[in-house]
């Protein structure tokens, strides 16, 4: 049986190794929101929360994130006694709008606990098959055409099996170009435009054709889905959504409109685990391929994703980097790890999340907590 008897919310804060700049924004620091949902019998379970600081990818940052966990998820959760993890999102939906990556998070970390509890892995639990997935980096925007080569160059010779770009209006053709040329027609590359288009762009964007790229991910408005498939009618390109697709719904909505041929399944934004299959079984059944993306979680949330990218039809390579790519030391034992050939093992049979969680590590980066019982 699930019950939480006891929320605790951690803020710590985790320096990247280099700026990471997206159309949007740039980001020095994380600003990490963990969740430890404890069972009476003593077993914990770690949620992470998927927001920024700033809302700039989201409406929902770190600290609304807090906020809607103390004051609305919690109250709900506290004491109650449920069969199991999929009882969770819905319970979180009845007259409770938005707030996904916060209710995410909770239930993300619901499904550890139950893990844990069952003494399973939570690949297996969540339905995982693959004993390993394989990996993707995610570029951000360089300074120039030179820079940015010489970090997928180096991206391509570590072994990684897809390289995503980050581009804006000003820094994109080019850019693309330059690193087509440089690895040559063999290497897979995409481009991630974070919403930094319009459909004026439609002829500039049509220009990407030439570089036999996997996709373009949501080069268009946040939730816009009509624009898209005027677009995606006018590209050779995938498109793959990203930003857009935030329930089953909007997967179904892109499907029929022809929006988008790729969905980028990330499991804070569309509220957990429980949308997030709901999400991959529809696409397999369509025969729309998805992948794993990435919000510079720390080894918790990786994680997450990597169990999650163990189910069947996450076909593509996901943005799983391993813990050296971003952080000094992550919060984890054993780091994540990438092996030569471009892949990351699926920890299926570790309880929980596979990892062991560093907390006096952590202890040492909190840097505000607060518990929540009843």
């Amino acid at each position: 049986m699930l019950r939480i008897e006891r929320f605790v919310l951690r803020e710590i804060r985790l320096p990247l190794k280099e700026p990471f700049q997206i159309s949007s924004g740039v980001v020095r620091e994380r600003r990490v929101f963990l969740v430890e949902l404890h069972h009476p019998d003593g077993e914990v379970g770690w949620g992470e929360c998927a927001a920024f600081d700033t809302p700039n990818y989201s409406e929902e940052t770190v600290d609304t994130a807090w906020y809607a966990v103390r004051e609305w998820i919690a109250p709900r959760l506290l004491g109650r006694e449920l069969s199991g993890p999929r009882e969770v999102a819905p319970l979180l939906e009845v007259g409770f709008c938005g707030h996904r990556m916060a209710k995410g998070m909770v239930e993300m970390g619901c499904w550890e606990l139950a893990a844990r509890l069952e003494g399973v892995s939570l690949a297996r639990l969540l339905g995982g098959t693959r004993t390993r997935v394989a990996v993707g980096i995610s570029l951000g925007i360089q300074a120039s055409p030179e820079a940015l080569v010489e970090r997928a160059a180096a991206a391509h010779a570590a072994g990684y099996r897809k390289i995503k770009i980050k581009i804006k209006p000003g820094a994109d053709i080019e850019y693309i170009r330059a690193v087509r040329e440089a690895l040559g027609p063999s290497a897979e590359l995409m481009a991630d435009a974070n919403s930094a288009y319009t459909l004026a762009d439609a002829d500039h964007l049509a220009r990407l054709d030439e570089f036999d790229l996997m996709m373009i991910e949501q080069p268009l408005g946040q939730d816009d889905l009509v624009r898209h498939a005027q677009l995606q009618r006018r590209l050779k390109t995938p498109i793959c959504l990203d930003e857009a697709i935030t329930s089953l719904d909007r997967a179904e909505d892109m499907v029929t409109l022809g929006s988008g041929r790729i969905v980028n399944i990330k499991p804070g934004r569309v509220g957990g685990f429980t949308n997030s299959i709901a999400i991959h079984d529809y696409c397999q059944s369509q025969g729309i391929p998805v992948w794993c993306g990435g919000m510079l979680e720390s080894g918790i949330g990786r994680a997450h994703n990597v169990a999650l990218a163990s189910l069947p039809n996450f076909t593509l390579p996901g943005d799983l980097s391993p813990s050296s790519r971003y952080w000094e030391q992550d919060i984890v034992i054993p780091e994540w790890t990438m092996a030569p050939d471009g892949m990351v093992d699926v920890p299926l049979d570790s309880p929980g999340i596979g990892v062991k969680i560093d907390l006096d590590r952590i202890e040492d980066l909190t840097v505000k907590l607060e518990v929540v019982e009843r």
